[in-house]
């Protein structure tokens, strides 16, 4: 019980994690960008976390693009689970972390924490749901307006990524897609982390300005 409550009493460390967590709590659809280390990912999987507890939502969905592989996980063995564990372990570590993992475990063996690849997401409809999308930046326009058109009664989703580092050959969509949300009055707020907002070592903040700063 002392791991559950601990998901109600973490701090954001920056003004943008703040802005981030309020916009998960007001709105339907949040989008978040920004560099690694900026705590996208732990403040959206907690949060998640503690609206579950809180009570009123019936699953949690995670999912991400899926570039390096050829958008299919078919050739990797074992379950859906197994095959998106690597791949998600960013979000299900924060996740197991809040629940605890014998809590968290229990909540994945009947299907309320679900992993879904792209092939399947873009397929079905997700009520009473809290959903994260991680490396959004790889998706292209098409299968962000499949996924977000998907959203349906009592349910949030979470767009992260970093716009930078998108690998998608054309362009990636998580930017056309926020820029006709703004030109359209579609009430989708996009928190922009940047490098100021990095909370890892001092190693790391360093390399991330690096990297900006060249632009590599």
């Amino acid at each position: 019980m002392v791991r559950e409550d601990r998901s109600f009493h973490f701090q954001p460390k920056t003004r943008n994690q703040q802005m981030l967590l309020d916009a998960i709590s007001e709105f339907e659809i949040t989008v978040a960008l920004g560099p690694a280390g900026t705590g996208k990912t732990f403040c959206s999987a907690s949060k998640v976390a503690q609206m579950f507890l809180k009570g009123g939502y019936d699953y949690i969905i995670l999912s991400r693009a899926n570039v390096p592989t050829g958008r299919t996980l078919g050739a990797f063995p074992g379950t859906v689970e197994e095959k998106l564990s690597p791949w998600l372990m960013p979000i299900t570590s924060v996740l197991e972390n809040r629940f605890g993992k014998t809590k968290y475990d229990y909540l994945v063996s009947k299907k309320t924490i679900q992993m879904q690849p792209l092939e399947t997401i873009r397929g079905r409809s997700f009520e009473n749901s809290l959903v994260i999308i991680d490396e959004s930046q790889n998706l292209t326009f098409d299968e962000i307006k499949a996924i977000t058109t998907r959203l349906g009664e009592n349910s949030k989703m979470i767009l992260s990524g970093d716009a930078s580092q998108s690998d998608v050959s054309n362009g990636n969509g998580i930017t056309k897609f926020t820029k006709l949300c703004d030109k359209n009055n579609i009430q989708i707020p996009v928190i922009e982390f940047t490098v100021d907002d990095v909370v890892r070592s001092d190693i790391v903040g360093a390399l991330v300005k690096m990297f900006v700063k060249e632009n590599v």
